[in-house]
């Protein structure tokens, strides 16, 4: 399949290469990232996106992808499909599959879990909102790029399984820490902590998978200096994504927005930024009550 491949940094270039490793033919467009091997460079967007069957986007944020979809849906041949694997906001997602199916072509909203390790690996989940016959098209590249792949809806649903996942992640996490820092002051040990807790009604991922005491557990980001597996900003981001949603939903999501606050005062006034979002725990280890 001829693929065109739009952001090629932590998470894209490792996507991209493990399509090119697969056989299919990439060519790709970054401002900065360089080339991963087996990928052909284009100068443009619209270079990249021109006679593919399929274009792949993984950008920062809603803006961004707007503009690129602006510049490559006039570029791309009636029929193809427009998979955007970013995280972005909901409105976003359904205002550039609105635009790319007025064009002819076939649009999903894609965005990941699994983190830099599993674009890597190719072992990501993809969420993914947008047409049946969509979905079908790309589905082969889903199962090269990761190992699961769920029809959430249709356009947008994919971002918003995203962010509701995201949500009770975030949520979760703190929750983890405040815990293992409370067994802390209480005297409890924490290994014995993580045996009764992954053990029990607490059981979550933040505990069992990615347990954010070091030594404890299995190998996490804790384990490695809180070097982020998945970082504390790109959490911030995503609860605030969440929390936008609600806003336009009219939801009420009081956990979602005390995290979104925390995650903002620990990247932004403390010292979260380029930390894993499991650092949450020496911060609360080493705060009082007050």
């Amino acid at each position: 399949m001829k693929i065109g491949f739009i952001g090629l940094g932590n998470m894209g270039g490792p996507m991209a290469a493990n399509l090119a490793r697969a056989g299919h033919d990439v060519t790709g467009f970054d401002l900065t990232a360089p080339m991963p091997e087996g990928v052909t460079a284009t100068g443009s967007a619209a270079a990249a996106a021109g006679g593919a069957e399929v274009v792949i986007t993984m950008l920062p944020n809603g803006d961004i992808l707007r503009a690129v979809a602006t510049e490559v849906i006039p570029a791309m041949a009636p029929g193809a499909v427009l998979c955007d694997c970013s995280t972005v906001d909901v409105d976003s997602a359904r205002a550039v599959a609105q635009q790319a199916e007025a064009a002819g072509l076939g649009a999903l909203d894609a965005p990941v879990s699994g983190g830099v390790g599993g674009a890597a690996a190719g072992t990501l989940t993809f969420m993914v909102g947008g047409s049946d016959s969509a979905f079908a098209k790309v589905a082969p590249l889903f199962d090269i790029m990761g190992q699961k792949a769920v029809h959430c809806g249709a356009p947008g649903a994919g971002q918003a399984a995203k962010i509701c996942n995201n949500m009770i992640l975030g949520v979760t996490m703190i929750a983890t820490c405040e815990a293992f820092a409370l067994a802390d002051k209480l005297g409890l040990d924490r290994q014995r902590m993580f045996d009764v807790v992954s053990t029990s009604s607490g059981y979550s991922w933040s505990m069992n998978a990615y347990c954010p005491a070091p030594g404890v557990g299995p190998q996490s980001p804790a384990d490695n200096g809180y070097k982020p597996g998945f970082a504390a900003e790109l959490m911030l981001k995503d609860l605030r994504l969440s929390q936008m949603a609600a806003e336009a939903a009219d939801a009420d999501t009081p956990m979602g927005a005390r995290a979104a606050e925390l995650y903002a005062q620990f990247v932004e006034a403390e010292d979260g930024l380029g930390r894993d979002f499991s650092a949450m725990l020496p911060r609360f280890a080493a705060r009082g009550r007050g």
